[in-house]
């Protein structure tokens, strides 16, 4: 960790977790200049060492604030996050078995692909949420964003789906050979809207109130002891427990359909243990240095004393569970991922879609997904080498378990 800060012109210092400055992109440094100059920033900025430029706040970027939300600091996807679970199942074991369809990796893969929507993909039937079902029993939280209540409504519809872009489920193979499952997706259509929503109130109060803070910095914030600001931070929870769950119902939906094709062609019951299920874009109330603050992880994991946490990589590299070492410097954070080296737009231009896909067959992964011409944003040469984050974040987690991917569903 080094630490950037000079003294005649920046309010508080960044603290960073990679190599050099120069491993970081000049968006992202001017983005976490910005943050330190907010006038109810805590102690420092945080970047992680997969940060890099996102939309007003680094994807990779930690900010403690006092007494103020900012909802661009925790994303549009709120809740994103990542699920995992491991198996009994020798990874061997289904690549070795046949199916009419390939081996039982391509035919789990297919099968989740057909029965787990993807994208802007949503199930024709609403399917069961108890948060929303909560949600609505409590619709005086609500009510004051009549704008946003047809999500309520909308989300039935989307829970167990998964994202597009970088979000996937995979089966992948641990040190031990076995198979491990794991996913990314967040609160869906459902979060990108409240993000959206409440960072224009914010925005048009700031204007309001002529606030110091440079409206082209793009972190519009809303005092938690405002209305607005309560009104975001219950919507915010809500965004959170319906990517949780969204998560679970896949995770779910992924194991159903693993174990009947394990048991149908081997005889063999899945036993399944190490379930996981974490955010890293949210906001949290927690206690740093005696003050009580709220934590905005954007693109970051909560990594506390002794805390599981999942670190993927790009699809046909490596991934780690770990366990958090609880570093203050850090607000107790780590990396949430491998993070980009190229833009979605950049990566296209870049790789090939016939380079991406040779190179997933020449290390044995399948690949399904239903449009491949964009395959290549995910190329895993687009993505920072996952080990040497893992490298430079070894005083904030421990690795527990690698993982290298078998088979992969993108949206």
């Amino acid at each position: 960790m080094f630490v950037h800060y000079k003294k005649n012109s920046d309010k508080l210092p960044v603290k960073i977790w990679q190599s050099s400055l120069e491993s970081l992109d000049e968006i992202c440094i001017e983005q976490a200049v910005h943050l330190s100059q907010l006038p109810f920033a805590y102690k420092w900025i945080a970047l992680m060492p997969d940060a890099h430029a996102g939309k007003g706040m680094p994807i990779g970027g930690v900010i403690a604030c006092d007494g103020v939300i900012i909802p661009n600091a925790v994303g549009v996807d709120i809740g994103c996050g990542m699920g995992f679970i491991r198996t009994n199942i020798p990874a061997a074991m289904l690549r070795e078995t046949v199916t009419g369809s390939g081996n039982l990796v391509q035919t789990i893969c297919g099968d989740i692909l057909r029965n787990v929507p993807t994208g802007f993909n949503h199930f024709k039937k609403p399917r069961p949420s108890a948060v929303l079902d909560r949600a609505k029993e409590e619709g005086g939280k609500y009510e004051a964003d009549a704008e946003l209540i047809p999500q309520i409504d909308d989300g039935y519809y989307q829970i167990g789906t998964l994202g597009g872009g970088n979000h996937f489920i995979e089966l992948q193979e641990d040190e031990e050979g076995m198979c491990c499952i794991m996913l990314h997706s967040g609160s869906r259509h459902f979060g990108n809207i409240v993000g959206q929503h409440f960072n224009r109130i914010a925005a048009e109060l700031n204007a309001r109130w002529y606030s110091s803070v440079d409206p082209e910095w793009r972190l519009h914030f809303l005092p938690v002891d405002t209305d607005e600001g309560k009104r975001y931070l219950n919507w915010m929870q809500l965004s959170m427990d319906f990517a949780y769950e969204n998560r679970s119902a896949m995770l779910n939906a992924v194991k159903e359909i693993f174990t009947r094709h394990v048991f149908k062609n081997t005889g063999i019951e899945p036993e399944y243990s190490m379930e996981i299920n974490c955010h890293h874009n949210y906001a949290a109330l927690e206690n740093h240095f005696g003050k009580d603050v709220f934590v905005h992880r954007k693109g970051a994991i909560r990594a506390g004393e002794g805390e599981l946490a999942i670190i993927p990589g790009a699809m046909g590299s490596y991934s780690y569970i770990v366990r958090g070492k609880g570093n203050p410097e850090s607000f107790m954070s780590s990396s949430h991922g491998a993070g980009r080296l190229y833009s979605r737009t950049a990566a296209v231009k870049t790789f090939s879609v016939e380079s991406v896909m040779c190179d997933l067959k020449a290390q044995g992964v399948v690949l399904s997904k239903h449009n491949k011409s964009d395959v290549a944003e995910e190329s895993r040469f687009a993505y920072k080498d996952i080990d040497q984050v893992m490298s430079n974040q070894t005083e904030l987690t421990e690795p527990v378990k690698k993982l290298f991917t078998i088979g992969v569903i993108k949206g």
